[in-house]
């Protein structure tokens, strides 16, 4: 497919899949980048343009991230965001120092009005500020175009030269007209027409999967999660009956669950798929016994996702391939390069160092969520099982704090049955996801005039457009009270309830 591409580089920052998304967002393709491809590589590419991230280093220190200063000569705009734009000012001569006043959260800027970023943007607007350092002096042939109160340098330009730089973060919610910025830079400065489909996908990669397999034979982790099961429906339009489907109990789903993707996906289902159903419950307890770290938990499951899928495998005997419904956040947030490491997924960042297939095929890899539910729209999927409620890969085991038990397991999907019922119930549709959590904590509480010492529930329910950031969703206050009677009155173990306020960032949508 030819199709135009945006660069995102990547240099440690936490909200680099969230610039690329943004960029798609405008109907331009765009992948991240570790900082330490060459610049042959992204030449190689052609990109019309090149977006720098930010990241927590100081530039001006030796053992930051850096890129040689031929990336400015190859004839594309460039946008440096926050620890990007500072890299542009550093490399290309300007000074970058630390800052007299830090500046974190919303600040309001002025504009210069001229800008052809700021095209459509108000001159005073409020933009989100995350930063230590300052650029002191901006580079030569460089004029500055927005301030703050204490920062001289929230926005530069070359326009003859097509180099841009914010010191905020267009590309997060908070900043009230970043997108319109982004748009400014892609489909203005960078001339992208904006033309780029989901239709176009689907098609293109059933194609890729034809020549890819050939006439072997295909095993897809399915765990009727919204991603594996397009995936599932997109192999089997490009394979047919060379795909089995592997769907592994852990004993981390939620309540039912189990049985409901049999019933989508199983011989009374509505698709054709060859399905096989693993209830290995005990065998992953037994792995998690003891443990309480959420990356080590991550690792034992995603490592033991594959020696099951390994087992069946030989059952069916020669399997060429290993299908997952791995998404481009998963691919991300599990490591780019020398990004950060905000969790590892079972099917990337928990992937064991040996794996007994030929090769791993993820054909949702390079698509964010609301991408892979238009896919599976494309796909004919139903819009139920399309706008489903996500589940993380390694289930109930990250929304256990500590170690996981068959008791606590009991617990969280007793707590969130009801949870999701009375939700349910009021008709309301406004949290994107919600879910009861167990937390770790024990406290003593009083039931029936007898002392109890039991469980703390977390409950969560955040709105969210990409699963990328999330704000708290307001849930009545008398709904709450109705969950929290019910949870504590009909759960045992349990002898409290707790409702999660925290956004995302700071924090993730998932507890752990």
């Amino acid at each position: 497919m030819e199709r135009e591409m945006i660069i995102v580089l990547d240099f440690g920052g936490q909200y680099n899949q969230l610039i690329a998304r943004r960029v798609r967002e405008c109907n331009v393709y765009a992948e991240v980048w570790p900082y330490t491809k060459s610049l042959d590589e992204i030449k190689a590419a052609n990109p019309k343009g090149i977006i720098f991230t930010g990241g927590p280093n100081s530039v001006y220190e030796e053992a930051s991230p850096h890129y040689e200063k031929g990336i400015f000569e190859i004839g594309v705009p460039i946008f440096g965001i926050c620890y990007g734009s500072q890299l542009m000012a550093y490399t290309l001569g300007g000074e970058v120092k630390t800052a007299p006043v830090s500046e974190y959260g919303h600040t309001d800027i002025v504009t210069d009005g001229h800008s052809r970023l700021f095209h459509s943007v108000s001159q005073k607007t409020s933009v989100w500020m995350s930063h230590t350092d300052y650029i002191a002096k901006a580079p030569e042939g460089f004029t500055v175009t927005a301030h703050s109160k204490d920062c001289p340098v929230a926005a530069m330009e070359n326009p003859e030269k097509k180099f841009y730089a914010t010191q905020f973060h267009p590309e997060v919610m908070h900043t009230e007209e970043g997108q319109q910025m982004l748009r400014n830079f892609v489909l203005d400065i960078c001339g992208c027409r904006g033309d780029w489909r989901m239709d176009s996908f689907v098609q293109t990669k059933i194609e890729e999967i034809r020549a890819q397999v050939g006439d072997g034979k295909v095993l897809l982790a399915l765990s009727g999660g919204v991603d594996s099961s397009v995936a599932a429906v997109l192999l089997s339009k490009a394979v047919g009956k060379q795909l089995t489907c592997v769907f592994v109990d852990q004993g981390l789903l939620r309540k039912n669950e189990g049985d409901e993707v049999e019933a989508v996906f199983g011989p009374k289902g509505a698709y054709d798929l060859n399905f096989v159903r693993v209830n290995a419950a005990e065998r992953f307890y037994e792995k998690l016994k003891g443990v309480e770290e959420p990356e080590r938990k991550r690792k034992i499951i995603g490592e033991e996702f594959i020696r099951v899928f390994e087992e069946e495998a030989k059952k069916i005997g020669t399997v060429d391939f290993l299908a997952q419904g791995t998404i481009y956040p998963d691919v991300i947030e599990s490591g780019l390069g020398k990004s950060a490491v905000i969790k590892s997924h079972h099917n990337v960042g928990g992937l064991p160092d040996y794996v007994d297939f030929k090769e791993i095929i993820e054909p949702l890899r390079m698509l964010f969520k609301d991408e892979v539910r238009r896919a599976g729209l494309e796909l004919g999927l139903p819009e139920k099982l399309v706008f489903r409620q996500p589940f993380p890969g390694p289930g109930l085991g990250v929304r256990i704090v500590g170690e996981v038990t068959a008791e606590k397991v009991r617990i969280v999907q007793d707590a969130d049955y009801i949870f999701r019922e009375e939700v349910r119930k009021a008709g309301i549709t406004r949290p994107n996801q919600y879910f009861a959590a167990l937390s770790n904590m024990r406290s003593v509480g009083v039931m029936g005039d007898f002392r109890t010492y039991d469980y703390a529930i977390v409950l969560r329910a955040v709105n969210t457009s990409d699963f990328m950031t999330a704000e708290c969703t307001n849930i009545p206050f008398e709904l709450l009270q109705k969950v929290m009677n019910r949870i504590i009155n009909e759960v045992k173990g349990v002898n409290r309830v707790m409702f999660d306020l925290t956004s995302k960032p700071p924090g993730t949508i998932e507890l752990e």
